[in-house]
Parts: C-alpha cells; sequence; structure tokens
C-alpha cells in the first residue's frame, strides 16, 4: 500500500486537484531526449474520445517505461489528457496566438464538449476512465477574442482557454464535470485510485 503516486503530467491544475483530494504525488516528467508533443497527434478519422483515450494511454506507457528505468519505489502512475471537441472536430493546444484566436472564433457561441481521459497503473493492473462535460460560450466579439489571447492564457490549454480563468465570463452554462474541465476529472479519479489500492 502505498500513500503516494506519480503523475505524468506538466499541469500546475493536475497537482492542485490531486491535493484536493488529499493525495500526494511526485512528478515524473519526460526526459530531455523524449518527444512527449508528438504522442499528442490526431490520426486520421479518429474521433475525439477514441483520441483523448489513445494519447492517454500512451503517455501512460511513457511513463511506465520512465520509471522502470528510472527505478524508483513503486508506486501507482496516473496519466490525463483532456481535449476539447466541437462535432467530431479536435481542438488541442494552439500553436500560435493566431491559431487560439481561431479556436476561440469557432468556439465562441456554441456548446462544445471537453473530453478528459485519465489512466492509473498499479503493479500490472491498468485502469481508466472518461469524463465528457458540455461548455457553452456566449457569443464573443473579434476584440474580446484578442484581448483574452492577449492575456496569454489560452496557450498551453486545450481549445485556447482556461476554464478556471478570465474566460468564465463567456461560459453561459456547464454541464458535467468542472475539474474535469480543468483537467482531471475528480470523481473518475477517486474511483480508479481507490481501485489501485489508495486510501482517499
Amino acid at each position: 500500500m502505498t500513500d503516494f503516486i506519480y503523475l505524468a503530467s506538466q499541469s500546475p491544475r493536475r497537482r492542485q486537484l490531486l491535493e484536493q483530494l488529499g493525495v500526494s504525488c511526485e512528478l515524473l516528467l519526460a526526459d530531455a531526449g523524449e518527444d512527449s508533443e508528438a504522442l499528442e497527434s490526431v490520426l486520421g478519422g479518429e474521433s475525439p474520445t477514441a483520441y483523448v483515450q489513445r494519447v492517454t494511454l500512451l503517455k501512460l506507457d511513457a511513463a511506465v517505461a520512465r520509471l522502470k528505468k528510472r527505478g524508483p519505489p513503486a508506486a501507482p502512475v496516473l496519466c490525463s489528457d483532456t481535449t476539447v471537441a466541437l462535432g467530431r472536430r479536435i481542438y488541442g493546444k494552439p500553436e500560435d496566438e493566431a491559431d487560439a484566436a481561431r479556436m476561440l472564433g469557432e468556439l465562441a457561441g456554441t456548446t462544445h464538449r471537453v473530453l478528459t481521459a485519465v489512466a492509473v497503473q498499479s503493479g500490472r493492473k491498468r485502469l481508466q476512465a472518461l469524463s465528457v462535460s458540455r461548455v457553452t460560450f456566449a457569443p464573443m466579439s473579434q476584440a474580446q477574442i484578442r484581448a483574452y489571447v492577449a492575456s496569454g492564457e489560452p496557450m498551453g490549454k486545450a481549445g485556447a482557454y482556461a476554464v478556471q480563468g478570465r474566460v468564465a465570463m463567456f461560459i453561459s452554462h456547464i454541464s458535467g464535470s468542472y475539474s474535469g474541465i480543468m483537467g482531471l476529472p475528480l470523481h473518475e479519479t477517486a474511483g480508479l485510485l481507490r481501485a489501485a489500492g489508495l486510501k482517499i
């Protein structure tokens, strides 16, 4: 029985969310030679659900291999990936400010899905869950989009926004898991970690 887990994510929000559950974690980040961004490329015709689950398991495979190589104490490894989808169109992290503005322009005035997959490996046991939420954006003017992009907040975020940030002024409705939209659905994550042997 371990009292901590390895978190294979650079996201400070995921770490904060685990702390909210009372779970202590050690970061298990990629080595300098690993191309972790390459794991997130979309396959032709891939649905958002298949994409986010596949990427999460690829991240888990890489993290487990990393742990074996480094040889620290054994503990469950957790990976997660979030994507935003409008219909079958996948919105990952924006490449630059222009890409962020394009994404926000397409999402403004719509209801889109936020899919977060979570996977945990504990010994040979591999567990996974998927959280799907819906977010409705009010219409946004070009000036409002430019101002939000200029804040820098959209960069590095799926769909070019952070639900807990200033974009909240444009969110008229949320259905689903707020923590899932942030990047780690706590209800599903707690269930996986209990199944992996943690006391939560």
